[in-house]
């Protein structure tokens, strides 16, 4: 639901994009061709957003999730240095964040930009 969010207010300011694209690392979840840029909508619990009241650990198995979440943060920081040294910029909006205009109006003017 976020992501879909996200697509409908860059589509309402007039951003085209594309969804899902294999051949980039990571297949970012909004390639924006035109402007170079990929955003990632990351979920705060499964990429551990900092300080929000989403990123819970859960009590059973600590051991896995600690693991699980380690993995996925360690993912995401290769992906977006990979995408930037093929020449992308790369935003990543949190969950929680995608019902803030002055976020999204924020990402719309650094596209422009």
């Amino acid at each position: 639901k976020p992501e879909i969010e996200l697509r409908h207010a860059l589509f309402a300011r007039g951003f085209r994009y594309r969804l899902h694209v294999k051949s980039l690392p990571g297949t970012p979840d909004i390639v924006l061709p035109r402007w170079r840029t990929v955003v990632f909508v990351h979920g705060c619990f499964w990429h551990r957003h900092t300080r929000c009241r989403y990123a819970t650990t859960p009590a059973s198995n600590p051991a896995f999730w600690q693991a699980k979440f380690a993995a996925n943060t360690a993912r995401d920081l290769r992906v977006r240095r990979e995408l930037r040294q093929l020449g992308w910029r790369v935003h990543v909006l949190w969950e929680c964040q995608i019902g803030n205009q002055r976020k999204l109006e924020r990402l719309a003017a650094g596209l422009r930009a």
